[in-house]
């Protein structure tokens, strides 16, 4: 028996890079894995490895800016396959622009894709959570949610964006059994830009120092396989996590260093939840 059988998890912006490494480290945790993106070119891709590999998997379409388009995925996941454990929103739009070159339209766009898909998604997965007894939510973080860079003042506030809606809303899902985390990469990864095409034809030299997704896609199973009342309104970091899965397996004796690039941040944010007033 697998980690995950019976689980269904749905993982946007999944037809490359983090979120298929992501999508395929479910499928073989033994998942149902729905895998979203607007790229129906490279979800079809997508969907044949995953199968390849033997993985249960449907592939939809998904604009996460539109919260009528999630209400319908969301409804038709559920009427396929029972229910909806996991939701992990890693569809990003990340042009590099500088804040004079940003129009307001561009900065709509990119926040309505980082926050508001995160937004979107946990609505439309609410009530089904709710009514099945808890679920995982998870955004994904990266060193622009703490830090800021020059040409992302859009992207880094909506990285900022998720961490703050993670950690106010962790503390209404809470009675319902829902945790809602960040994961970092917490490795060097394939820039978002890059295609499946691009990457094909790219030099094996020049793929060296990329973190495979997959691997790192064994950080977030790790999380959605623990109870959802042990961790919420976190961030986690899945090169730690995978790293320590590796040499310690899955029963490790837990520390935040092993979990997170950031223990300090983690620790604090527990306190803060326990000495949080009712």
């Amino acid at each position: 028996m697998k980690l995950l059988d019976g689980q269904v998890v749905l993982v946007t912006g999944a037809a490359r890079g983090l979120g298929w490494g992501i999508a395929r480290a479910f499928g073989q945790a033994g998942a149902k894995v729905c895998v979203t993106d607007i790229n129906m070119q490279e979800l079809a891709r997508a969907e044949r490895d995953l199968r390849a590999d033997e993985a249960d998997v449907l592939a939809l379409p998904l604009d996460v800016s539109d919260l009528a388009a999630w209400d319908v995925t969301v409804q038709w996941v559920v009427e396929q396959c029972g229910r909806l454990d996991v939701l992990v929103h890693n569809a990003i739009f990340m042009p590099l622009v500088s804040f004079e070159d940003t129009s307001p339209e561009l900065w709509w766009q990119q926040l309505q894709v980082s926050l508001g898909g995160l937004f979107n998604g946990t609505r439309a997965v609410w009530e089904v959570m709710k009514r099945q007894g808890g679920g995982h939510i998870m955004g994904i973080a990266s060193g622009s949610s703490v830090r800021g860079f020059k040409d992302e003042v859009t992207y880094c506030t909506g990285k900022h964006g998720q961490e703050g809606f993670v950690k106010a809303l962790s503390l209404e899902a809470a009675p319902y059994n829902i945790a809602i985390n960040t994961v970092g990469p917490g490795k060097m990864i394939k820039p978002t830009r890059i295609d499946w095409a691009t990457l094909d034809a790219m030099p094996a030299a020049e793929k060296a120092g990329w973190a495979d997704p997959v691997v790192l896609g064994q950080g977030f199973v790790w999380l959605a396989g623990q109870p959802p009342s042990r961790f919420t309104g976190l961030r986690f970091d899945a090169g730690p996590i995978s790293d320590t899965l590796a040499c310690e397996g899955p029963d490790f004796a837990f520390a935040p260093e092993k979990v997170t690039l950031n223990p300090d941040d983690f620790v604090a944010r527990q306190q803060w939840y326990a000495n949080y007033p009712d």
